[in-house]
């Protein structure tokens, strides 16, 4: 898949990021994660997003990151597209950008680097490094210590034709606004707040109207039909599920640190196809917010 074919297809329909599963000894286990991205096969995510955020990236070593990415591959060849994470400081980032490529992924999105913030200067140099690395399409994650501006952004477009996707995690309205002024059709534009859902609405009337669902780990039924009620303008639909299930489940997933990947994984435990542990530093959400979660998502009918 080329780059501009990648950019038509994360443009037309709803995305996701598979949770990476864990045994009970905090090992990546292959087999429950391939049937986990067979159960999720026919709800019919446009891209799935291997060793994303949701699938603790942070925490995989790289040959961990591999079986990962190739598990994914292998599994979804030739029915769902797989973008591969890739991070860490412009060498290492290079080298998972790399290995993505090699196993087959059809793009790659470059999560933030870490613990240093950088100039827009140094920003770009990093982002065009890793676009220079492979040829396969790149989608850069404004959050964290990687927000670029307008300038920069248009920067990186002219020096690297597989950038092809801006994805933003800040909900600055006013910098998503010049981004997408500035850049136009250049690149694709994604949602990526956590419960991208909340957003959606919002995020469309600026222009980007696709956006990464976590909940469609575990309550994939109603993330389509989310998602579909957001295309075709059902407000009445979008506005009863944003006030009976999102915002419960927002102040749940605001309880604790890192909850927006360990609830995700409650979320799945609670449907009956549990991905195991979450892996620290991130922590288990407390008893009584999975009973509630478990209440919350039975509200819900079957997925």
């Amino acid at each position: 898949m080329s780059p501009q074919e990648l950019k038509t297809v994360l443009g037309s329909g709803l995305l996701s990021f598979p949770l990476t599963d864990f045994d009970a000894d905090l090992k990546f286990a292959p087999k429950p994660f391939a049937d986990r991205l067979e159960w999720l096969q026919p709800y019919g995510a446009t891209v799935l997003f291997a060793a994303g955020g949701t699938g603790e990236f942070f925490s995989l070593e790289p040959g961990e990151y591999s079986e990962v990415v190739k598990v994914s591959l292998d599994t979804c060849r030739g029915r769902t597209p797989i973008v591969a994470g890739a991070g860490g400081g412009t060498t290492l980032a290079i080298k998972y950008a790399q290995e993505a490529e090699r196993l087959g992924a059809q793009g790659i999105l470059l999560l933030p680097h870490y613990l240093t913030e950088g100039s827009q200067e140094g920003l770009i140099e990093h982002v065009s490094a890793v676009c220079r690395s492979v040829r396969i399409g790149v989608i850069v994650y404004n959050r964290g210590a990687c927000k670029l501006s307008p300038a920069s952004l248009q920067v990186l477009a002219d020096r690297n034709p597989n950038l092809i996707g801006f994805k933003d995690g800040v909900g600055d309205i006013e910098k998503f606004v010049a981004v997408r002024q500035t850049l136009g059709d250049r690149l694709t534009y994604l949602g990526g707040l956590p419960t991208a859902e909340v957003f959606a609405g919002a995020y469309n009337a600026m222009g980007c109207p696709v956006y990464s669902s976590a909940v469609f780990n575990f309550i994939p039924k109603t993330a389509m039909d989310f998602y579909q009620a957001q295309v075709d303008g059902d407000t009445a639909t979008t506005n009863r599920l944003i006030r009976d299930f999102f915002l419960p489940y927002i102040a749940l997933r605001n309880q604790g640190e890192g909850y927006a990947v360990s609830i995700v994984k409650a979320g799945a435990t609670a449907v009956g196809h549990t991905a195991g542990p979450v892996r620290p530093p991130l922590s288990e959400i407390k008893p009584a917010e999975f009973e509630a979660l478990s209440s919350l998502i039975s509200q819900l009918g079957p997925q």
